[in-house]
């Protein structure tokens, strides 16, 4: 993969998690309100739904901003990957199925540039690595 291919990808990955976790962040309680009633019926406890119904948004955000940024690149990759494989098991459990073409594309796209992270040019590891 060339550079600029890794960049724009990374990039639009970035923007999908930012603008998640943005759009929450300012209505976190009624987010995580939904949340807790969308998994009202499933076997996961409340105990798990709301801790990660308030964690969600701003994981999406710091995932987003390091993509964006460029910034702990390999590590953002991964924990969004462990976020997107998350979802996905939340989504099986409320069997929201519409939802879930959508998190295995993300979780593909993460894959994808982790497999690719050598192509990593554009992005402020870069310049820490100069620098070291």
């Amino acid at each position: 993969m060339n550079t600029n291919s890794f960049l724009l990808l990374r990039l639009a990955i970035g923007a999908s998690m930012l603008g998640h976790g943005l759009v929450r962040l300012p209505k976190l309680q009624t987010f995580s309100h939904w949340m807790v009633g969308s998994f009202a019926k499933s076997i996961l406890p409340q105990a798990l739904v709301i801790p990660f119904s308030y964690v969600l948004p701003i994981a999406e955000f710091i995932i987003g901003l390091l993509l964006i940024t460029g910034l702990f690149t390999k590590p953002a990759l991964m924990a969004g990957s462990l976020v997107m494989i998350i979802l996905v098991f939340g989504t099986c459990m409320i069997e929201n199925w519409e939802a879930l073409p959508s998190q295995l594309i993300h979780v593909a796209f993460f894959t994808m540039l982790l497999q690719f992270i050598s192509s990593n040019t554009w992005a402020i590891d870069q310049l820490l690595i100069k620098q070291n």
